[in-house]
């Protein structure tokens, strides 16, 4: 039966995306490409990118915290106007606030009546409060800015070494793979000399038990190979798969290494800086407290109109008014007020008192873990260019150890083939090699590891970047 044109232009299609999906797939993965897939997509770098904006948006809140209040008010009513002598107080302004003569009996005349208001407050001088708000304000939002910096340093310091670390783990695990098919190949030379009755038959065995441990081996090393790209891929933000990376990491080492470099001025670390953002916020915090206690100056501003349906003289003649809406409403008096005002709690000095204190002691706290974190990173420091050099003596020491193993291994494996010595001598010179290419290995990843390392601690991520 024939496919129909249409079936197959679908196959077609879904094959060759399926095709090019393979192709990215296999696609190297540089360094600097998981770096940035990390900045864009990292849940903690996108979260702190959102609260330092938030701070930047409480800056500009507490520069508008100055402005006076400007308060509009309209309100039109219908009531009646009976009034009372006597006090009385509005608990909670459940009260009315009519106004009119206070006459002999109860009367249910009504009529319409608005009040227009325009008031203005301002608190125009209080003795620093505004301004120590507004640095408490910016103090805040350069802290939230440093934490976002430090944040993303750390971060590329973690894609780096989990690079690095996948990196090592995928040239075990090729280092195991050729272990492993050492191993088989000579037991099948072992498997052949024992079926011709040349060597006995234990040797077949122990050459199976070592194919076995081999493919064991072999076997955890691409555990922890898919272990190591699953860290990669979650601090990369996208999902695990096959990563394939660049091997320049094991074919030279870094330039920075074999050069004089320029002193470090610890200071400048994101993470000492994001420090010192805390220590200035908290003593802003304590300016701002403390200019609590002070008056604060208002300037006060109304005019206000009002109409009512009742007229002027009301009082006299109790007919005097009408139900019209619109000559209720119609504004006929006005008046307005400007002034000046104090305020002053006395006690609210003894209420900032131990605030102020606190954050003094805050202050101290926060400045004795920037201390911490300074002789930390010192220490970290000088523990890395002891790494470095250590890194670099592994490194021109390996090929000697690779070269002599590896022509052990070529010399025993002959004379086996030839009878002129047994498997146990053979077996122990394929241990000494797949030893010695591990060491390899792990010596060419161990010397980008340390200047990694060295970055991290200086706070230069550019001494390692840029070696790429």
């Amino acid at each position: 039966m024939p496919v129909p044109k249409r079936n197959c232009l679908f196959l077609l299609i879904i094959i060759s995306g399926t095709f090019q999906t393979k192709l990215l797939a296999q696609q190297p993965l540089t360094l600097k490409a998981a770096i940035d897939s990390a900045m864009q997509n990292y849940g903690s770098i996108r979260a702190k990118d959102a609260y330092a904006k938030a701070a930047n948006e409480g800056v500009t809140q507490a520069k508008r915290e100055y402005l006076p209040n400007l308060n509009l008010s309209a309100q039109q009513d219908y009531g009646t106007v009976n009034g009372q002598n006597g006090p009385i107080y509005g608990f909670g302004g459940l009260g009315v606030g009519s106004s009119g003569p206070s006459l002999p009996e109860q009367n249910w005349n009504a009529a319409f009546g608005a009040l227009y208001l325009t008031n203005l407050n301002w608190e125009f001088f209080a003795f620093g409060k505004y301004e120590n708000r507004v640095k408490s304000a910016k103090a805040a939002a350069i802290r939230d800015q440093d934490d976002l910096e430090q944040e993303r340093f750390k971060q590329r310091v973690k894609v780096s070494a989990a690079y690095l670390n996948l990196l090592a783990a995928q040239r075990l695990t090729l280092s195991y793979q050729k272990n492993f098919d050492r191993a088989n190949t000579l037991r099948k030379v072992v498997v052949t000399r024992a079926i011709n009755g040349l060597i006995a038959g234990v040797d077949s065995s122990q050459a199976n038990a070592e194919v076995s441990s081999a493919r064991t081996a072999w076997i955890k090393a691409k555990d922890t190979e898919q272990e190591q790209a699953n860290r990669l891929a979650i601090l990369m933000g996208v999902n695990s798969s096959d990563f394939v990376l660049d091997s320049m990491f094991i074919s030279r080492v870094p330039a920075a290494l074999t050069s004089p470099q320029a002193p470090i001025n610890l200071d400048l670390h994101p993470e000492l800086q994001w420090y010192k953002s805390r220590i200035a916020v908290s003593e802003q915090q304590t300016h701002y407290l403390s200019s609590l206690k002070y008056p604060a100056f208002s300037l006060v501003g109304v005019f206000q109109t009002r109409g009512s349906g009742f007229d002027s003289g009301y009082t006299m003649d109790q007919q005097a008014f009408t139900h019209s809406y619109t000559d209720g409403v119609k504004p006929t008096r006005s008046n307005y007020l400007f002034g000046i005002g104090l305020t002053w709690n006395i006690t609210q000095a003894l209420r900032i008192s131990p605030q102020v204190r606190q954050q003094r002691f805050i202050s101290t706290g926060l400045q004795a873990e920037y201390e911490q974190a300074n002789q930390e990173l010192s220490a970290q420091l000088q523990l890395a260019d002891q790494k470095i050099r250590n890194a670099l003596d592994n490194y021109n020491e390996v090929p000697i150890q690779v070269k002599a193993a590896s022509d052990a291994y070529l010399q025993k494996s002959v004379l086996y083939k030839n009878g002129l010595t047994n498997l146990v001598d053979v077996t122990q010179t394929l241990y000494a090699l797949i030893r010695a290419e591990t060491d390899r290995d792990i010596a060419y990843n161990n010397v980008w590891q340390a200047l990694l390392l060295k970055a991290a601690a200086s706070g230069d991520f550019g001494l390692f970047i840029n070696e790429l």
